[in-house]
C-alpha cells in the first residue's frame, strides 16, 4: 500500500497551495498598481486623439463642446477623483488630461 502521507508529497502540496495563494493575491490587485504610469495622450502623434478632437484644456475645445464637460465627468474616464491625469477607454494605454475633452465626451451618470 503507498505511503500518501510522505514529507515530499506535503512539501508538494504545501508548495501548489502558497503558489495558487499567490496567484490569487497578485490576481486581486488593482491594474492600475501593477502597471507604470501611462504615457500622456498627444494628438501629435494619435491619430484617434485628432479625429476626436481631443485637448488637453476643455476651455479651449472647438464646438460641440459645452461649458462643464471635461474628461474627469466622462463615462469613459477611469482616472480617480482629483488625479490630474487617468486612463481613458477610447485610448487604450494612454492617459489623458482631466480638464481635457474629446468629441467621444459622454456625461457620467
Amino acid at each position: 500500500m503507498p505511503d500518501n502521507h510522505s514529507p515530499a508529497r506535503r512539501r508538494v502540496l504545501a508548495l501548489f497551495g502558497a503558489a495558487g495563494a499567490t496567484a490569487m493575491l497578485l490576481g486581486s490587485l488593482p491594474r492600475r498598481a501593477l502597471a507604470a504610469a501611462l504615457p500622456h495622450l498627444s494628438t501629435a502623434t494619435n491619430a484617434t486623439a485628432k479625429a476626436l478632437n481631443y485637448t488637453e484644456d476643455a476651455s479651449k475645445a472647438p464646438a460641440p463642446h459645452k461649458a462643464g464637460q471635461d474628461c474627469s465627468n466622462c463615462m469613459h474616464y477611469q482616472g480617480k477623483a482629483g488625479e490630474a491625469y487617468g486612463p481613458c477607454a477610447l485610448f487604450p494605454g494612454l492617459d489623458v488630461d482631466a480638464k481635457g475633452w474629446c468629441a467621444g465626451y459622454a456625461v457620467k451618470s
